[in-house]
């Protein structure tokens, strides 16, 4: 049976970190950041269904996905990141689905528990990270203003909705050495059980 061990949290948290170490212990990652990709390339039911959504204005010239475009919508407001996530969600959900395979995998998906995806976990990690690291680590990260980050910060989930979920609760806030380390213990652990 494959054990499969869910990986979320807010963006800027740090979630890259734990799947680079979870790949170094020989564990499958399956990133659901490069599925959601493949589920919106040009001709695909995703990009169709996007386009049904939030109109042809999202599409370069070339016909493929102008993210950017698409993040000035589906940001705007809570109720339209809802709706993308609604309209996305069961594509990616389809693709992840095939990707799953070996003894150990390592979902990494930061919409884990609005999509449904941690039903087919056998545990969840959560990283958090204070605001204000958050905060820069998206903009250095996106190459994005100080405003379109915090659009994305508020358009995810509090802390408290995370903690509510899952006991296993990790905080990426600086100490590289000892965070790598708490991660390493505790997937350890998880596949243990």
């Amino acid at each position: 049976m494959t054990k499969i061990i869910g990986l979320t949290g807010p963006t800027g948290s740090g979630k890259t970190i734990i799947s680079d170490t979870a790949k170094e212990q020989n564990i499958k990652v399956v990133d659901c950041d490069i599925v959601a990709r493949k589920a919106v390339e040009k001709g695909t039911r995703g990009l169709e269904a996007l386009i049904g959504v939030f109109s042809a204005d999202i599409l370069n010239p070339d016909g493929t996905l102008n993210r950017k475009a698409l993040a000035k919508k589906a940001f705007s407001s809570a109720e339209n990141t809802e709706l993308l996530n609604k309209t996305l969600f069961p594509f990616i959900t389809e693709l992840v689905k095939k990707e799953i395979e070996g003894s150990a995998v390592l979902l990494d998906a930061p919409t884990l528990f609005e999509s449904g995806l941690d039903s087919i976990c056998t545990a969840v990690i959560a990283v958090l990270a204070d605001k204000e690291l958050r905060l820069r680590r998206i903009m250095e990260r996106d190459k994005i203003s100080e405003n379109d980050a915090l659009l994305r910060m508020n358009a995810g989930k509090p802390d408290k909705f995370y903690k509510e979920k899952t006991p296993y609760i990790v905080y990426n806030n600086g100490d590289m050495a000892k965070y790598k380390n708490e991660i390493k213990k505790l997937l350890k652990s998880l596949l243990e059980e």
